[in-house]
């Protein structure tokens, strides 16, 4: 805490720690350049001195009916916020290098219909305008500004008053008062505040794009992702064209939800069906192949879970996964292995996720180790076949949540047959044209199977 005292002392950025001198290095929290001179006050207000704010009932506080959604002109991005932008909410948006931000974020400057503001702290005036031209963005009620200090942004807002303002991005805002270089943990935090304060005051919508570390997550204070209303992360593959857009945090929404794009040279376009796109070029009639409906946030999506297992060429075998969780591959490995005999400890065992999805659900159990064992005995699995369940050790199939949502997307798709966890049948609803078996281990699923 700061004491009374005349004496500068020296303030962490990051843990809140104080020194009597500087250090490059806070020696706390061992972050870097975080520490900045701090001036105590003289006198500090006693606790006594004036009395505390009221408290009010919750029941006695109405909602303002006057702040409404507005639709950002995109249906998927929509879906993601949980129906539309928020007047007073402040959204961040990362992702990789070259995934898309900036166009998203023009292109919901553009569907909104309403004044905006893009600061662009990373490109000129010019080549913001070569991409709206290039997309064909309607840019009549858009003002761009190339400013980076966070003060003069604010007078910019306080002048044009946009209904919308976006910082592309927030590492190469800064504050001048700071001694810190832009992109530091003070500087974002400080920035960061100033947004907020001003957004929440005067009740317009702040887009902060920001960057990540390389291990995908978004740079500077993790206080940046506490402090805003939603998080959102643009995720995406450089080997194919679709894009994902995930909500990770919504104060005003559903968490995990995510919208479908094709990246075009026209943009980011919507994904109405994903399930069509990652089922396009599947192949009927292959052993090792598998189709998982799996959820992604409160949306259906049937993907093909595709499994190679060859005779271990070195000594030890390889054990490879794109788009699944390695470990849990392993664990099945050992469940298949032990419980049903497969003996899989001198093969290479290869799993892939076509499309370049990646997705943490359980229930993608039952599919992995049916498109294993397919490889493995080189049995093919029937075509018009949909597998879910969460594989325990012993080798019982559990039940999953969102049954009845999974299997109407198989169905609308016209797929016959469905192997689901007994848990499941009693609460499930009937589809037409799909006949639902329910088991309750992998060794019965196999009979139905093989």
């Amino acid at each position: 805490m700061a004491q009374s005292s005349s004496k500068t002392i020296f303030l962490c950025n990051s843990c809140g720690n104080e020194y009597s001198k500087w250090h490059g290095q806070c020696p706390a929290c061992s972050e870097w350049g975080t520490l900045s001179e701090f001036h105590p006050p003289k006198s500090r207000r006693k606790s006594n001195g004036a009395p505390a704010r009221k408290t009010t009932e919750l029941h006695t506080i109405t909602h303002k009916k006057d702040r409404k959604r507005t639709s950002s002109g995109i249906n998927e991005v929509d879906r993601v916020l949980g129906g539309g932008l928020l007047p007073g909410s402040m959204i961040l948006l990362g992702g990789q290098p070259g995934i898309g931000k900036s166009t998203i974020a023009i292109q919901i400057v553009a569907g909104c219909g309403k004044s905006a503001l893009y600061v662009s702290a990373e490109e000129s005036e010019d080549q913001l305008a070569l991409r709206a031209e290039r997309l064909g963005i309607n840019t009549k009620n858009l003002h761009v500004s190339g400013e980076n200090e966070i003060m003069n942004v604010l007078e910019q807002v306080s002048v044009v008053q946009p209904s919308l303002l976006v910082i592309d991005s927030i590492q190469t805002v800064y504050n001048e008062d700071l001694d810190s270089l832009p992109g530091s943990v003070s500087q974002i935090r400080d920035c960061g505040q100033q947004l907020l304060n001003a957004c929440k005051q005067k009740g317009f919508t702040v887009i902060v794009i920001g960057h990540v570390t390389k291990i995908g997550t978004i740079a500077g204070p993790k206080m940046l992702e506490h402090m805003v209303d939603t998080v959102l992360y643009l995720e995406g593959d450089e080997r194919y064209d679709h894009r994902i857009l995930r909500s990770v945090k919504n104060r005003f929404g559903a968490t995990n939800e995510v919208g479908v794009f094709h990246m075009t040279s026209a943009g980011l376009e919507e994904v109405t069906n994903p399930s069509e796109l990652f089922l396009a070029e599947r192949t009927a009639n292959t052993a090792g192949t598998a189709i998982l409906p799996t959820m992604e946030g409160t949306r259906p999506i049937l993907v093909e879970v595709q499994a190679l297992v060859s005779k271990a060429n070195f000594g030890t075998p390889q054990r490879n996964t794109n788009g699944v969780d390695s470990r849990r591959l392993s664990m099945l490995l050992a469940v298949l292995e032990k419980r049903l005999g497969n003996i899989m400890g001198m093969n290479d065992v290869f799993v892939n996720l076509v499309g370049g999805l990646k997705i943490q659900d359980p229930a993608a159990d039952l599919s992995i180790i049916s498109a294993v064992a397919s490889s493995s005995k080189d049995n093919v699995i029937a075509d018009g076949t949909v597998l879910v369940g969460e594989v325990g050790l012993t080798g019982e199939v559990r039940s999953v949540a969102r049954i009845d949502q999974r299997l109407q997307e198989a169905a609308a798709l016209g797929f016959k047959i469905a192997i689901i966890p007994k848990g499941n049948m009693k609460n499930v609803k009937s589809f037409k044209g799909l006949k639902i078996h329910g088991v309750k281990s992998v060794r019965e699923a196999f009979q139905i199977i093989f």
